[in-house]
């Protein structure tokens, strides 16, 4: 709840940041900076920097060969991307797969904050819209302050399924509901005989 609060309010904030708040925010960024990996403003007043991006993949992706060369693997590792500030979450998350080669769909994947607080770290999955570099500038360079990773989007366990196969599990379990209602009311039909029988001799007249 706290991140995704700071994450709207980092939104608001981008809207209404004058081109001499921006200017001073990236004056104050680039004094910081140990890795030289400082950021430029152009006088448009849109920026260009680095940020990097920790690859936290549960299963290895599909890739496909490149000049003859296999896709390098790019699970558990770090990668450093120079974009601007106009670029997107969305943008971001296919350069990265871009540069890894690979062929599954952008949608499969996300883009997530990672805020260092009072000793609690929070994972904020970010919207396709978020500008990462905007992100970075106001969190500061530090990487234990502020971290973006991408992981694949939670997916639920039927979605690895085509359409036909989820219709011939519904066939399925349509026919299993009727056969177990079924059985459920001969059990039921039989109890209530066998009580009807009881009454029937407990009433019986003498």
């Amino acid at each position: 709840m706290g991140c995704e609060w700071d994450v709207e309010k980092e939104k608001e904030t981008h809207n209404y940041l004058s081109k001499e708040e921006i200017k001073e925010k990236v004056h104050k960024y680039n004094l910081a900076v140990t890795d030289k990996l400082k950021m430029t403003l152009n006088s448009n007043g849109i920026y260009t920097g680095f940020i990097k991006v920790q690859m936290e993949l549960c299963r290895p992706p599909q890739t496909s060969p490149s000049l003859g060369k296999l896709a390098p693997s790019s699970n558990g590792c770090t990668n450093t991307l120079h974009i601007s500030s106009t670029n997107t979450v969305g943008e971001v998350i296919e350069a990265l797969l871009k540069k890894f080669l690979v062929t599954e769909s952008p949608a499969k994947f996300a883009l997530y904050k990672r805020c260092h607080r009072e000793d609690q770290v929070y994972a904020c999955k970010l919207s396709d819209r978020e500008h990462p570099l905007y992100l970075r500038l106001v969190a500061g360079p530090r990487t234990d302050t502020l971290s973006f990773v991408l992981r694949e989007h939670e997916i639920g366990e039927w979605e690895a399924f085509s359409l036909p196969e989820l219709q011939n599990f519904l066939r399925i379990l349509d026919k299993e509901e009727d056969e177990q209602l079924q059985s459920l009311k001969r059990r039921y039909a039989a109890y209530r005989h066998k009580l009807e029988e009881a009454l029937s001799e407990v009433w019986k007249p003498d």
